[in-house]
């Protein structure tokens, strides 16, 4: 699976083939991460397999729907539980991140995965996530930010007229660096 730009979520419902011998199976439901629909089923039939004896040639997928979340106006800390696998092992963590949705906060996920610990977007299981309130946060990245009143300081600024400048003109090369320090 390869994730190209930003992942999906959605919810898969599918069961065993209706036979003669049981003509209504049980139907079972994944909330499931993934960029388009086709590697949603397949993640899909992939984790049933390990829950149940049943695989895609065995079953049928009964729908697939795409989940939007309602309000992406807002700022919210996500916390992400997760299972991966590396060259050494299997190992579980805990993530936290700050995202308008939770689909970009799994995309934030699998980008840091990938930087951080060279892990293939494949070997990636999600197990579990929560929206976290400000006080619950136990990451220090997260917790700067989740104060009543954050600055972001601009300590290092280029005048603003030096971008206004035609290309080429007499004042576009100077001997003197720009002084870039206000205070």
């Amino acid at each position: 699976m390869t994730v190209a730009g930003k992942m999906r979520q959605y919810q898969v419902v599918g069961r065993h083939r209706a036979t003669e011998e049981h003509p209504n199976p049980e139907a079972y439901r994944m909330i499931i991460f993934a960029p388009n629909p086709v590697i949603a089923k397949s993640k899909f039939w992939y984790y049933l397999h390990q829950f149940r004896k049943m695989k895609k040639t065995t079953g049928e997928i009964l729908d697939c729907v795409e989940l939007h979340e309602k309000n992406s106006r807002i700022v919210k800390n996500y916390g992400i539980w997760l299972r991966y696998s590396s060259r050494s092992g299997t190992h579980n963590m805990y993530r936290e991140f700050r995202d308008l949705t939770l689909t970009g906060a799994v995309s934030q996920l699998y980008d840091e995965m990938a930087g951080r610990h060279r892990t293939r977007p494949r070997s990636i299981q999600i197990i579990r996530t929560a929206t976290v309130k400000a006080a619950d946060l136990k990451r220090p990245n997260g917790m700067q930010f989740a104060k009543r009143k954050v600055k972001f300081p601009l300590p290092h600024q280029v005048a603003a007229a030096k971008r206004d400048q035609k290309a080429l003109s007499d004042r576009t090369f100077t001997t003197q660096r720009p002084s870039t320090c206000l205070g």
